[in-house]
């Protein structure tokens, strides 16, 4: 059998990766000691093909996910606490107990996400959050839209670190956060769409509280190596990609051990990235949740229907947004100084809530707060899986990012109690201090990435990585003296 060049040397490219040069347009990958050519022409190809086949799946599976959890919101506005009996704080305790089923449950879910292989993990946690939804409907008291909130965060859990992860196994690093923001763009736009839903179901005669759900199952194809839609010329380059980026590895998907999970959940990065997460999603979540009650209280002279349509517009602007950032982001191959743009525009939409109370002032706030809040999504989970190296600290550092996150959705099931209405000063002033607080942090996590790749310089790592066997080498990850930070 007769094979063409270009698929001899991406056979040869079967090792780790050690550096990635750049050669009169076209890229050679340095895999041990064996150099494969990658034509930009042929990779643009593959590329169009892993967007066409993974990524509108993926969208429509978070759609339906982010719209499970944030209707209730919605249903809120339509009567949720008057026909459940909700006195005082209960509609915050509902949505608090899905919080924490959610945060205990995220890095377990990722690492079985990784043990059984998306392609199963995603399709069944989604079939279990989709039975959730149906069951939602037949709650007929406070204890019981507990419960089944509780089994719902257990199966939402995995959803967003897993896609995020399954993504990494497909997308080079500089390709990972635009293709990120393609699926949590449906976060803003799963609150439009939940807006517009609930104003149809409203006009409805003998619904009820009932709503009929439609979910699609789809199987995945788990990973590169196992696509019926890629050739084995396309198997073999979209393996050997991204093997190419992972310094020290002799594999690309490997053994889970305690090792790796701790270099992924341990990294500095992952940490302050985390600790930024969490305090965007204390604003994200925050906003599914009491988007519809504030808008009540701006325009409390408008019918339901009426308020149901006013949640739409600021989504509709911040799904705009949580492409156009990251797009940007993929152009230069930069994620932490968008990270720090994005903190801004929200504390200027806080600031104007907690300094007036002028109707149209506090709606033209949430536009600017949708604006940037969505797309630090994107943002922190690529940033966190380029600097990582490992398949197995890459699925326990996006893990551990998204279980940060949702302690921030957790703060945000508190920010906004009806003790604090109508102004909801506390929430506001909660969501300025955050957001100013991302700035600060952001700042600094980028001069340190600066300075602890100048130290590392400066260090020898012939004599440090001396006498170490492959496997001592492969676990260091971003220990590894050849390492370094990607701002």
């Amino acid at each position: 059998m007769v094979h063409s060049a270009h698929e001899e040397k991406l056979q040869n490219g079967a090792d780790t990766a050690s550096n990635l040069t750049v050669n009169g347009g076209a890229t050679e990958e340095s895999i041990e000691n064996a150099q494969f050519y990658v034509d930009p022409k042929v990779e643009a190809r593959l590329r169009r093909k892993i967007d066409f086949m993974v990524v509108p799946t993926v969208c429509l599976l978070y759609l339906f996910c982010f719209i499970d959890r944030a209707n209730i919101g919605n249903a809120r506005l339509a009567g949720l606490e008057d026909d459940l009996g909700m006195k005082g704080n209960d509609y915050n305790l509902v949505l608090s107990v899905f919080y924490i089923s959610y945060i205990v449950f995220e890095i377990p879910a990722n690492l079985l996400c990784k043990y059984m292989g998306p392609g199963w993990f995603i399709p069944l946690t989604s079939l279990g959050f989709g039975l959730c939804s149906v069951f939602t409907a037949f709650v007929s008291n406070v204890p019981e839209i507990c419960g089944v909130r509780f089994v719902l965060g257990i199966f939402e859990a995995g959803m967003l670190p897993g896609i995020a992860y399954y993504m990494s196994r497909w997308y080079r690093r500089s390709e990972l956060t635009f293709r990120l923001s393609l699926y949590i763009v449906m976060s803003p736009l799963a609150g439009a769409f939940g807006g517009l839903l609930v104003s149809g179901i409203l006009k409805l005669p003998n619904f009820g509280r009932f709503h009929d759900w439609e979910m699609i199952f789809a199987t995945l194809t788990d990973r590169p190596e196992t696509a019926r839609w890629l050739t084995e010329e396309e198997k073999a380059l979209a393996v050997n990609r991204i093997k190419a980026e992972r310094l020290g590895t002799t594999e690309v998907l490997d053994k889970m051990d305690t090792a790796k999970i701790s270099a992924g959940i341990r990294s500095p990065v992952t940490l302050s990235t985390s600790a930024i997460f969490l305090l965007d999603n204390i604003t994200v979540q925050g906003l599914a949740f009491f988007l519809p009650t504030i808008v009540r209280t701006i325009y409390p002279e408008r019918s339901t229907i009426s308020q149901q349509l006013f949640t739409v517009p600021p989504y509709i602007v911040g799904a705009f947004f949580t492409i156009l950032i990251p797009a940007l982001s993929y152009k230069f191959d930069r994620r932490q100084i968008f990270i720090i743009l994005c903190a801004p525009m929200v504390m200027v939409g806080y600031a104007i809530f907690l300094g007036t109370s002028d109707g149209h002032a506090r709606y033209g706030a949430t536009f600017l707060v949708a604006s940037s809040a969505f797309a630090l999504a994107p943002l922190t989970n690529s940033h966190i899986s380029a600097n990582v190296l490992s398949d197995t600290a890459r699925s326990a550092a996006i893990g551990t990012n998204v279980m940060f996150g949702n302690v921030g959705g957790l703060i945000s099931t508190w920010s906004f109690v009806k003790s604090d209405a109508p102004d909801y000063p506390i929430g506001n002033g909660l969501n300025l201090a955050t957001s100013s607080t991302i700035l600060i942090l952001g700042i600094l996590t980028l001069w340190w990435i600066k300075r602890d790749n100048q130290k590392r310089a400066n260090r020898s790592s012939g004599a440090e990585l001396a006498g170490m066997s492959q496997q001592q080498i492969q676990d260091l990850d971003w220990k590894n003296p050849n390492f370094r930070w990607i701002p």
